[in-house]
C-alpha cells in the first residue's frame, strides 16, 4: 500500500509513518519542518524511517501547490492521511491568519492534489477534539453541535471538516474524519502540557495551572491514536467523522501529580487564571468508532505517563 502523511515528522504523524512502515507500506512523509519547534526534533522522530528503502520525506509546505501536486502525481499514493496542520489553542489568537492559511487553504490543496490523481485515494482527515467547543454535556459525540469554536485553531479545524465532506460529496473521494483527543506519550511536542510540566517539574520550577485544576482533558495515548488512524484507512468507503480518544477524562491537578510521581518529585503548583480559548473538559464518546471501526482505547493515563516520561527522561534535550 502506498501512502503519503502529511506532516509526517511531527508527533502523530511519526508515529503513523513507523506503523505503516512495520506493515510493509510504501510510506511518504510530506513535511515542512516547521521551526514552530525544533526542526532537529522532528528528524530525530524519523529516525527509524529515514533509514527504510520505502520511505520518502518530502521537505515541502502544503501551500506549495506545485511542489505538492507534483509530489502526489508522482507517488499516486492508495491512502492519504493528512494530519499537516498549525497546531495550538493559544498561538491560533495570537495569529489567526495565519492558521486559517496553514490549516484551510493547506488543506484545500491536499484535497486538490487527491482530486486531481487518475484514481481518488482514501483520505483520512485529522480533526480535534476543539471543535466542540465548551460543551457542559458529556461525553461528546460525532452528531453534537459544533457550532461555537472557542478558538481560531477550533474554527480551522472545523471548516477543515466541511471542506473535506464538500469534496467527497462533489467528487467521491472517500474520506473519514477523525477527531483526536488531546494525543500524548513518547515524542510529545514541546509546546503541549505533557512535556512542559514534566519539564518543570524535573527542573523544580512553577508549573502554571490555570484554573483550580478540576479542568479535565481526555488525554490519549499515542499508541492509541495511531490504532485509530490505522483502523480508519481499512475503513469502507464514504464519509464518516469518529471520536478518537480515551473516553476517560483527567483533571488537571491529576496529570500534575502523575508526572510528579513519575519522576519522583513534588511539583511546585503556580495557580493562574483561566485562558481565553481554553475549554473545562472534554471527553469522548467512543461508541461510534468501536462499533464501526473496531477501536478501542487500552491505555490508561497511569501507563501512559509512564511511558511518557521513560521516553522524556532520555530524550528531552534533542
Amino acid at each position: 500500500m502506498r501512502v503519503i502523511v502529511t506532516g509526517g515528522a511531527g508527533f502523530i504523524g511519526s508515529h503513523v509513518v513507523d506503523r505503516l512502515l512495520a506493515e510493509g507500506c510504501e510510506v511518504a512523509a510530506f513535511d515542512n519542518l516547521d521551526p514552530f519547534y525544533s526542526p532537529a526534533r522532528k528528524r530525530a522522530n524519523l529516525a527509524d524511517a529515514l533509514r527504510n528503502d520505502r520511505f520518502t520525506l518530502i521537505e515541502a509546505d502544503l501551500r506549495d501547490v506545485a511542489t505538492l501536486d507534483s509530489s502526489f502525481q508522482s507517488i499516486n499514493p492508495e491512502v492519504v492521511v493528512h494530519l499537516a496542520a498549525r497546531a495550538g489553542v493559544r498561538p491560533s489568537i495570537e495569529r489567526p491568519a495565519l492558521y486559517a492559511d496553514v490549516n484551510l487553504t493547506g488543506t484545500i490543496n491536499v484535497l486538490e492534489a487527491v482530486r486531481k490523481l487518475s484514481v481518488v485515494p482514501k483520505f483520512i482527515l485529522a480533526s480535534s477534539s476543539s471543535v466542540y467547543g465548551d460543551r457542559l454535556q458529556t461525553p461528546f459525540r460525532e452528531s453534537d453541535p459544533v457550532d461555537r469554536p472557542l478558538s481560531p485553531y477550533a474554527a480551522t479545524k472545523r471548516a477543515c471538516e466541511l471542506m473535506a465532506y464538500t469534496y467527497h460529496e462533489l467528487y467521491g473521494i472517500p474520506t473519514t474524519t477523525l477527531r483526536f483527543f488531546t494525543a500524548y506519550g513518547p515524542r510529545n511536542r514541546p509546546d503541549l502540557a505533557m512535556f512542559k510540566f514534566a519539564d518543570l517539574i524535573d527542573r523544580g520550577l512553577p508549573v502554571p495551572m490555570f484554573g483550580d485544576g478540576t479542568s479535565m482533558r481526555d488525554y490519549t495515548f499515542i499508541g492509541d491514536v495511531v490504532a485509530g488512524v490505522r483502523l480508519a484507512i481499512d475503513r469502507r468507503p464514504g464519509y464518516e467523522i469518529y471520536n478518537i480518544g480515551n473516553h476517560s477524562p483527567v483533571e488537571l491537578r491529576r496529570l500534575i501529580e502523575l508526572i510528579g510521581r513519575e519522576l519522583d518529585k513534588t511539583p511546585i503548583v503556580d495557580r493562574l487564571p483561566d485562558q481565553p480559548g481554553d475549554v473545562k473538559r472534554t471527553f469522548a464518546d467512543v461508541s461510534k468508532a468501536r462499533a464501526e471501526l473496531g477501536f478501542e482505547p487500552v491505555v490508561s493515563i497511569e501507563e501512559g505517563v509512564a511511558r511518557f516520561i521513560n521516553w522524556f527522561q532520555k530524550y528531552r534535550y534533542l
